[in-house]
């Protein structure tokens, strides 16, 4: 088990490598194989980990150059654990359910690349290490949307990686400040994120790192007003890329605030939790406005995710053990939900090749497990009590209320605007009369499809009703967090803010 993180990016790596050799007949085959077994070995990773220890796991550090302090340092947490199982399997049901015909075996490889990227972002312990599985995501998912797309593929591509990379570069130089601060207080270079949690700085210099740090995990998200690159991102993407942009790569922003912001900048993340919750505000009540003006079923989707991804931020920067462990858990429930919505879109699509919703109507009686299943997945993203969109959505809004009722209020609005959009979008397509003729004959869910979806189902039900065997192990890893937090907070402000989290474990 010493090397079981290593194994998990050394072995899609090496299958990727592999697969230019296999015969395209099989491709299929063998990308359904070499994911299972990668999420296979993810989930060996859950029931080896131990729920009781709130510190890193399975940790693994080597030295690669030590003369600047950078190593291959890995490990997970209760907070990274989870994101990493949900990066292996919404790979692992892309596979599956990949529709598309052309140079499938190119796709297959890409995916398993990406895979390496997703899961090196969320177990390196090294900035420097993190950082070149930052960028390295960006390629297969800019190759994906620009060989694969739709008509404006190439727009939305460069579009999406400039937009990703430019937020980048301004975190790398934040990040080598802080290199350059830790040797100038220790004598020694490190980019271990453990050795910069040690670090105690100036506030005026907290907050122009928290800023460096911010503008590339915003951007990532991707927070109002750097949100414009998605939709045409999601509308452009074949149906697995936006299932594996929506699941996992947004994450990587609202993961990089938990991991770096919070704990190395406490004073700072206090000091601007008001500007920070305005802006999560308006991403939640704007792009909900946007997304019931939608006529495009994915951009509704697309507009949707922006939505969702503003409470996950307005449950990081509540400061408190309750908000964080909701965000954390919510990520994963977007991941899943967002994912089986777009990949629902995909499946009319690839049978009408059309997604404006006035083309369809009445498609609950002709496709009676589609419509099952998209309806549940609906609930889901509405945050319907016993299904996994309500447990994060209320958790992060209840430790939201504690720093500011009426902006929770605002905030909780999304429920609501949730459903409008959400509902309507589900009369105009499933409900009424068949009055197009091509949609007399559309054929349900099929073998393929629903081995992919049903799964997806299976998990919104079950963690809706028992998460505790997944919020158990992040609360103990955020509680741990606040605690630091607390510890490291200068201000008074930040203190009294933080304080909230200490106490509530000290209760509990």
């Amino acid at each position: 088990m010493d090397n079981i993180l290593t194994v998990l990016l050394l072995f899609p790596l090496l299958a990727g490598m592999l697969g230019f050799v296999v015969h395209k007949d099989s491709i299929r085959t063998y990308g359904i194989s070499v994911a299972a077994i990668e999420f296979m070995l993810s989930l060996w990773l859950w029931f080896s980990f131990d729920n009781n220890i709130s510190g890193f796991q399975f940790v693994k550090n080597i030295p690669l150059v030590s003369d600047f302090g950078i190593s291959y340092y890995v490990g997970v947490d209760g907070i990274s654990l989870f994101i990493v199982i949900m990066s292996t399997l919404m790979t692992l049901i892309g596979v599956i359910a990949l529709s598309i015909k052309k140079d499938i075996k190119n796709m297959i490889i890409t995916l398993l690349f990406l895979e390496v990227a997703m899961v090196g972002v969320f177990i390196s312990l090294d900035a420097i290490l993190f950082y070149l599985f930052w960028e390295f995501s960006l390629v297969p998912m800019l190759y994906i949307i620009g060989a694969w797309g739709g008509e404006k593929r190439l727009y939305a591509a460069i579009k999406f990686f400039l937009y990703t990379f430019a937020g980048s570069l301004v975190m790398l130089v934040g990040m080598l400040y802080v290199a350059y601060i830790y040797h100038s207080v220790s004598g020694v270079w490190s980019f271990s994120i453990t050795d910069w949690y040690a670090l105690v700085l100036p506030i005026n210099v907290e907050k122009w790192l928290f800023w460096a740090f911010f503008l590339g995990f915003a951007i990532k998200v991707p927070m109002f007003p750097f949100h414009t690159w998605l939709p045409y991102a999601h509308g452009q993407a074949p149906t697995v890329g936006s299932v594996i942009l929506a699941a996992v790569l947004l994450k990587m922003g609202t993961y990089g605030f938990i991991r770096f912001s919070l704990p190395m900048f406490p004073n700072a993340s206090v000091a601007y939790i008001l500007p920070i919750a305005i802006i999560a505000i308006i991403m939640i009540i704007y792009t909900a406005m946007v997304a019931y003006a939608q006529k495009d079923m994915k951009q509704t989707i697309a507009y949707s995710s922006v939505s969702h991804m503003g409470i996950i931020i307005i449950g990081t920067f509540a400061m408190n053990a309750e908000g964080i462990s909701g965000s954390v858990f919510q990520m994963l429930s977007h991941g899943i939900v967002s994912g089986a919505l777009f990949l629902l879109v995909g499946v009319i699509y690839d049978r009408r090749h059309t997604k404006l919703m006035s083309e369809f109507g009445g498609l609950a009686s002709v496709m009676p497990k589609f419509a099952l299943i998209y309806g549940i997945m609906l609930m889901a993203s509405v945050g319907l009590p016993l299904t996994i969109g309500f447990v994060g959505e209320y958790l992060s809004l209840m430790g939201f209320y504690r720093i500011s009722p009426i902006l929770t209020i605002l905030a909780g609005t999304s429920i609501i605007m949730g459903a409008v959009y959400m509902l309507n979008l589900y009369k105009k397509s499933f409900f009424g009369p068949v009055t197009n003729d091509a949609n007399k004959v559309l054929k349900d869910l099929d073998g393929k499809e629903t081995a992919a979806l049903v799964p997806l189902v299976l998990i919104v039900v079950w963690l809706g009703v028992y998460p505790k065997p997944v919020l158990g192990p992040i609360d103990n890893s955020v509680k741990a967090l606040t605690t630091f937090m607390h510890e490291k907070a200068k201000t008074p402000e930040a203190k009294a803010t933080i304080l909230v989290s200490k106490k509530t474990k000290e209760m509990k």
